[in-house]
C-alpha cells in the first residue's frame, strides 16, 4: 500500500514517538510510507516579549527536533504553517490524520490521496483547545484507530461508531528492560515532567513533599521532552534530565523504586508501560492504561484522579516493603508487559489501514478504495 501520514508539527511528543515506530514498521513491511507535516508556527510578538522579560532574549526560529530524524523515513515539512493542501500530499490508498486538526484537513483532500483513517491517541477535549471543532473530528466519515480501551468504548458510546480498530501501544524490550533486582539502597521514585496540565506534574510534586515527610532521604529523578519555565519549580533535590537518550531513560526506571504518574487524563501513558518493562512498579492514577492493567498490591497502586493523600500513601506502602515483598511487585509488574511487543501492533495496525480500504470500498467513509487488493 501506499501510506500517507498527516501530522502536526514533529517534537518529540510520546505521539510523535508512536507515528515514527508505526512508519518505519509499515516501511518495513514493505509499505510506501509518507508522512507530511507543517513546520513551526512563527513566534508571535507576545512571545517574543516575554522570552525577552525572562532574560532569554530573542527566540530563534528552528528547524523542530522530533522522533522521526534519525530514522530515514520520507518525511515532508511544507514551506510555511498552514493547513496541509491537495499539492502537498501524494495520491496514495490510505491517509491518515494524528490529531484533529489533522483530520479537518484530510477530510477536505480529495478521494485520490486514499481511503481516509483518523489514528486518535487522545481524546482531545481539552479546555485549551476548540471543543465543538474537536468533537466534530470524531464525527468524521473516517475509519478510526485508537490506542485504548476507554478510546474505544467513547467513539462507541459517545459518536456511535461501533467500527473503531483497537491497536493498542507496546514496549520496545530491546531498550526497556532490567534484570531481577532489589530496592535501593535509598527510596528513589520517578516521574515524567511534562507542561501539560492534564499530566497533573502539579499534583506529583504535592505527593513527592508528604513522602519526604516520611522518607527523608528521598531520591526523586523525573525527565522530559521540555525544560521547567519557572526554575524553581523543580527544586533543587530533584534530579531532571532534558531530552535523554532511550538508554538513559531506561537507567532512570531502572533506579527507581517507585513511578508516580498523576495524570487527569491520558490516552494511553507508555512511559508507565515502560517503567513496568524495567521492573519497577508503578503509582498511578485511574487514567490511560494504568487503569486497565494494574491491580492494587499486585503490580502497583491505583488511585482516583487528584487523590492527593491516596497516592502519597500508595507510594509509600510501595517503598515500605520489604526486599522480598518488593522483588514479587517488580516482577509482576515485569510480567504485565511481557507479552507486548511493537512487531504485533504493527500487525494489527497494518489490518486496521486493510478495514480502511475495504469501508472505503463499501462507501463507508471516505477516501479512494483499492479495487482488487482488498478482501472485500
Amino acid at each position: 500500500m501506499r501510506i500517507t501520514f498527516i501530522l502536526p508539527t514533529v517534537n518529540m511528543s510520546g505521539g510523535i514517538r508512536v507515528i515514527s515506530i508505526y512508519a518505519k514498521a509499515l516501511e518495513g513491511m514493505g509499505h510506501t510510507v509518507t508522512l507530511v507535516s507543517p513546520p513551526k508556527k512563527k513566534y508571535s510578538f507576545k512571545e517574543q516579549l516575554k522570552s525577552l522579560v525572562r532574560g532569554n532574549g530573542w527566540l530563534i526560529q528552528s528547524k523542530p527536533i522530533s522522533h522521526l530524524d534519525s530514522l530515514d523515513l520520507n518525511h515532508h515539512i511544507i514551506e510555511k504553517w498552514r493547513p496541509i493542501v491537495e499539492s502537498d500530499v501524494p495520491d496514495a490508498d490510505v491517509i491518515i490524520a494524528t490529531w484533529w486538526e489533522t483530520a479537518e484537513w484530510v477530510i477536505n483532500l480529495p478521494d485520490s490521496k486514499g481511503a481516509k483513517v483518523y489514528f486518535i491517541q487522545h481524546h482531545e477535549i481539552h479546555p485549551y483547545l476548540p471543543f465543538e471543532r474537536c468533537k466534530a473530528t470524531y464525527q468524521l466519515p473516517m475509519h478510526k484507530i485508537v490506542i485504548a480501551k476507554w478510546l474505544k468504548e467513547i467513539m462507541s458510546n459517545d459518536y456511535f461508531d461501533s467500527k473503531t480498530d483497537l491497536v493498542p501501544n507496546s514496549v520496545d524490550h530491546e531498550h526497556f528492560f532490567s534484570p531481577i533486582r532489589a530496592k535501593q539502597n535509598v527510596p528513589t521514585v520517578g516521574f515524567l515532567y511534562s507542561h501539560s496540565s492534564y499530566k497533573g506534574v502539579d499534583i506529583t510534586l504535592k505527593v513527592i513533599d508528604k513522602l519526604r515527610e516520611q522518607f527523608a532521604e528521598l531520591r526523586v529523578i523525573t525527565f522530559g521532552s521540555v525544560k521547567p519555565e519557572d526554575p524553581t519549580e523543580l527544586d533543587g533535590r530533584i534530579e531532571f534530565h532534558y531530552s535523554p537518550a532511550q538508554d538513559t531513560i531506561r537507567d532512570i526506571y531502572s533506579e527507581c523504586d517507585v513511578w508516580i504518574t498523576a495524570s487527569k487524563t491520558e490516552g494511553f501513558n507508555l512511559p508507565a508501560m515502560e517503567a513496568m518493562a524495567c521492573r519497577t512498579p508503578v503509582a498511578s492514577t485511574k487514567a490511560g492504561w494504568p487503569d486497565e492493567a494494574i491491580t492494587n498490591g499486585l503490580n502497583g497502586v491505583l488511585v482516583n484522579v487528584d487523590d492527593i493523600n491516596a497516592l502519597a500513601n500508595g507510594v509509600a506502602t510501595i517503598l515500605s516493603l520489604t526486599n522480598d515483598e518488593w522483588k514479587k511487585m517488580s516482577e509482576n509488574a515485569h510480567e504485565t508487559t511481557k507479552n507486548s511487543t511493537w512487531d504485533s501492533s504493527a500487525k494489527l495496525f497494518e489490518a486496521a489501514l486493510n478495514n480502511a480500504c475495504m469501508r472505503a470500498c463499501h462507501n463507508e467513509i471516505s477516501g479512494h478504495c483499492i479495487k482488487g487488493t482488498i478482501n472485500e
